[in-house]
């Protein structure tokens, strides 16, 4: 048999971590017609069936698991290489990171040109989005989370505890008067997250809030509250780290804060690699130094 391509079998891994042809096309920058043209051409050339179809997506095999295990083993090996190309100081290859939008957006975006300043030739991917890739299934190299991993090949720690309050718009208690309780749902509606939309149940804040009036508007992403909020829409919960920074927003309701806490997650495989160690001692070394930005003295 002559030598499988490696291209097929990377694109076989991505699907087998990202449980779609879709969504890995999406990862590896691969349009999804040629993944499933590879994927095809790797099954005939091993003369079995790596994955079942479902309404889900694509689910491994026997033989896919078999394979996954394998193929793994091989990608571990080339991104070793690679690492050891450049000397012991240099860094390339990619690192993706998987963060939450605010957290991504407000601290990780803000800061992050100093360390690939230091770095490059290393490419970084990060994906500040309402939801999270998988550390689990290697969709991302780092992951900032909201809840520590219960199961999966991965290594969690603590990154920090981070603070979150009540803001409305200084214009808005000027134009509609100081916000109470009483107030919260009539004089002043309430911004916030949609239910059914959340991508983590840390982000569910009634039991924090003393029974604060469902929101009437509503955003999946806490970006868009934040404007909603500054442009006097309403009051919502926004973490410290971004409420505090918007020159237009005041704290009300001081009595209630909510506390959550990110998680720093890589793969138990692949947390040794040089960039993957670099980036983490960096994000900590990062967050130690703003840690009243993400959660103030009480």
């Amino acid at each position: 048999m002559q030598p499988l391509p490696w291209n097929d079998l990377q694109d076989f891994l991505a699907v087998a971590r990202a449980g779609q042809i879709a969504r890995a096309a999406a990862l590896v920058g691969v349009d999804a017609t040629t993944i499933g043209r590879r994927l095809r051409r790797l099954e005939a050339r091993l003369g079995r069936t790596l994955f079942e179809q479902t309404r889900e997506g694509q689910v491994l095999t026997e033989a896919g698991e078999a394979l996954l295990g394998q193929v793994e083993q091989m990608q571990n090996a080339a991104e070793r290489i690679v690492e050891t190309r450049g000397g012991p100081e240099s860094l390339s290859g990619v690192l993706r990171v998987s963060v939450s939008e605010g957290f991504g957006t407000w601290l990780v975006a803000e800061h992050l040109h100093d360390f690939a300043a230091q770095h490059p030739a290393l490419t970084i991917d990060l994906a500040a989005s309402s939801g999270f890739l998988s550390p689990s299934r290697r969709e991302a190299d780092v992951a900032v989370l909201l809840a520590r991993p219960r199961h999966g090949p991965v290594v969690a720690g603590k990154l920090s505890d981070y603070a979150l309050h009540l803001y409305a718009a200084r214009t808005t208690l000027e134009r509609v008067g100081p916000v109470t309780r009483e107030s919260l749902g009539r004089r002043h509606a309430m911004v916030g997250y949609i239910p059914d939309l959340l991508y983590s149940p840390e982000l569910r804040f009634a039991d924090d809030t003393g029974a604060l009036p469902p929101p009437t508007l509503r955003s999946s992403s806490i970006a868009a509250q934040a404007r909603l909020i500054a442009t006097g829409a309403g009051v919502g919960v926004l973490p410290h780290f971004i409420g505090s920074h918007m020159a237009d927003l005041v704290r009300v309701l001081p009595e209630v804060t909510i506390r959550r806490t990110f998680w720093l997650v890589t793969h138990r495989d692949t947390r040794q690699l040089r960039r993957v160690r670099a980036f983490s001692s960096w994000l900590t070394a990062l967050v130690a130094k703003h840690r009243e930005q993400l959660a103030p003295p009480r």
